[in-house]
C-alpha cells in the first residue's frame, strides 16, 4: 500500500492532536485535585505530591456503559472520577444485579494495604462518559506514611462509606417493593437532583429496566410500582426521567 504525503501529514496531525489532548486532560486533572471534597484545603505540599502522580498511563477515558472492573478482575490503587458516573453493583447466582452505590464527579474508590472504598468483589459499570485517574498502591502508601492529616481524612472517608453502604443493604434488604423503589430514588434524589416546585428531578436518565437491576427487581414489578406511586402524586415519570416530591417521600420514608 502506497503512502502518500497527504497521509503522511494526516497522521502526524492526529498524532499531535492526542498528544495535546492527553496534555489537556492531565493539566485539568491536576486543577481538579483541590476541589474533591476529601483534598479540600489540605496545605500546598501535600497536594503536590498528589500532583505528582498525574501521569497518562494513570489517567482513563472511558465511554459509557463500559464494564471498568469486574470481581474477578479487581483494581488495586486509588480511583477519583473526574468526570462522568460510575456505577458499583454485585450480582447473585440467579444474575439479578444490586446496586451498592453510584459514584460521580469527585467520588473515590479503590483498595489499598491500609483501607477499602468499597469496591472489591463488585462489578464497576460507567453511566455516562467518565474520566477516571488511578493513584497505584505503591505511590499511595509513601503518601499516608509522610502526611498524616491525609491519613486521618481517608479513614474518615472509608466510615462514612461503610455506614452509607450498610444502611443501603438494610433498606433494599428489609423492605417491600414499594419502599425498595422510593428509598433508591430518594437516595438518588439527595446525591444527583434539581429542586423545583417541590419537587427533585433525578439527573441520571434512567428506564424501568435500568432502575429495575439496580435495585434486584423484574422490570413488569418496577413498572407497577412506579405507575402507583405516580398516580399518588409521589413521583412524576417521564421518558427515561424521574421526579420525586420532596415532602410526600420524606412522611413515606419517615
Amino acid at each position: 500500500m502506497m503512502i502518500t504525503k497527504q497521509t503522511t501529514i494526516a497522521v502526524r496531525r492526529m498524532k499531535r492532536r492526542r498528544r495535546m489532548y492527553h496534555h489537556e486532560t492531565i493539566e485539568n486533572i491536576t486543577s481538579f485535585l483541590p476541589q474533591i471534597k476529601i483534598f479540600e484545603s489540605l496545605p500546598a505540599e501535600i497536594l503536590y505530591d498528589i500532583a505528582q502522580s498525574v501521569t497518562r498511563s494513570n489517567t482513563y477515558t472511558l465511554s459509557k456503559d463500559a464494564i471498568f472492573q469486574t470481581p474477578s478482575n479487581e483494581r488495586n490503587g486509588l480511583f477519583f472520577v473526574i468526570s462522568g458516573k460510575l456505577r458499583f453493583y454485585k450480582t447473585n447466582s440467579a444474575g439479578k444485579q444490586h446496586t451498592v452505590c453510584i459514584l460521580s464527579e469527585g467520588g473515590i474508590f479503590g483498595e489499598v494495604d491500609t483501607f477499602s472504598l468499597g469496591a472489591r468483589g463488585t462489578y464497576v459499570e460507567t453511566m455516562e462518559d467518565s474520566i477516571v485517574f488511578w493513584i497505584p498502591t505503591e505511590q499511595f502508601e509513601p503518601l499516608l506514611s509522610r502526611h498524616s492529616e491525609l491519613s486521618l481524612r481517608f479513614l474518615a472517608k472509608m466510615s462514612k462509606r461503610l455506614r452509607e453502604q450498610d444502611e443501603l443493604i438494610e433498606k433494599l434488604v428489609f423492605r417491600d417493593l414499594r419502599g425498595k423503589v422510593l428509598y433508591f430514588l430518594n437516595r438518588l434524589s439527595n446525591k444527583f437532583s434539581t429542586e423545583k416546585d417541590g419537587y427533585r428531578k433525578i439527573d441520571i436518565p434512567l428506564t424501568h429496566q435500568e432502575l429495575a437491576d439496580m435495585i434486584g427487581a423484574t422490570r413488569e414489578a418496577v413498572s407497577l410500582t412506579l405507575k402507583e406511586l405516580s398516580n399518588e402524586g409521589i413521583l412524576v415519570t417521564g421518558r427515561r426521567t424521574i421526579m420525586i416530591h420532596t415532602e410526600k417521600a420524606r412522611k413515606e420514608l419517615a
